[in-house]
């Protein structure tokens, strides 16, 4: 199936020049829904996952039901000042914006196999801050998957292997890839 004529495109949103991918749209058909569950969740079916990680806010549509897939928890990365509980947080830049994401302290045990799932990877900023907050609190990042990668913005490329060299190369899998526009 081609996801790519389901993905929504607006341009010049949330800033002029910005070309956004709305992924909402795999969403509202069924079937297509299933399969990108499905696709998501296909490279780690053998891997004995302990948590999925989602990241707010779409991050967390596929987070549950690759869980359910799974057989595995969710945990969540919210944006500055939504969790109740004690707290880690990293700061990090966004290609528009900039902003602080949060962890519950004690969501993610030592040595848990853990995924991260969200929409999209432009800048990887989001992503890099969440893979950080996860080893922090000893849990192994088994695999990072997006619906999208947009690489002509970085973010895979520092996945793969970080310029700081804290990040080692993860395991990144994405369903749809955009070239520069």
């Amino acid at each position: 199936m081609d996801l790519k004529q389901h993905i929504r495109e607006v341009p010049d949103w949330p800033i002029k020049g910005v070309n956004f991918k709305d992924i909402t749209t795999l969403l509202e058909d069924k079937d297509i829904f299933k399969y990108l569950i499905d696709k998501l969740c296909e490279p780690y079916l053998d891997k004995k996952i302990n948590k999925i990680v989602g990241i707010d806010a779409r991050g967390f549509l596929f987070a549950g039901a690759m869980a359910l897939k799974l057989n595995a928890g969710i945990s969540i990365v919210r944006k500055k000042g939504k969790l109740p509980y004690k707290i880690k947080s990293r700061d990090y830049i966004l290609e528009y914006a900039s902003n602080t994401i949060e962890m519950h302290e004690d969501t993610i045990k030592p040595n848990e196999k853990v995924i991260i799932v969200d929409d999209l990877i432009a800048t990887g900023g989001t992503m890099i801050a969440t893979c950080e907050l996860i080893e922090e609190m000893g849990g192994k990042i088994i695999g990072i998957s997006a619906v999208v990668d947009l690489p002509f913005l970085g973010g895979s490329k520092k996945l793969k292997k970080s310029q700081q060299g804290s990040l080692t190369g993860y395991n990144f899998n994405y369903l749809v890839k955009y070239n520069k526009e």
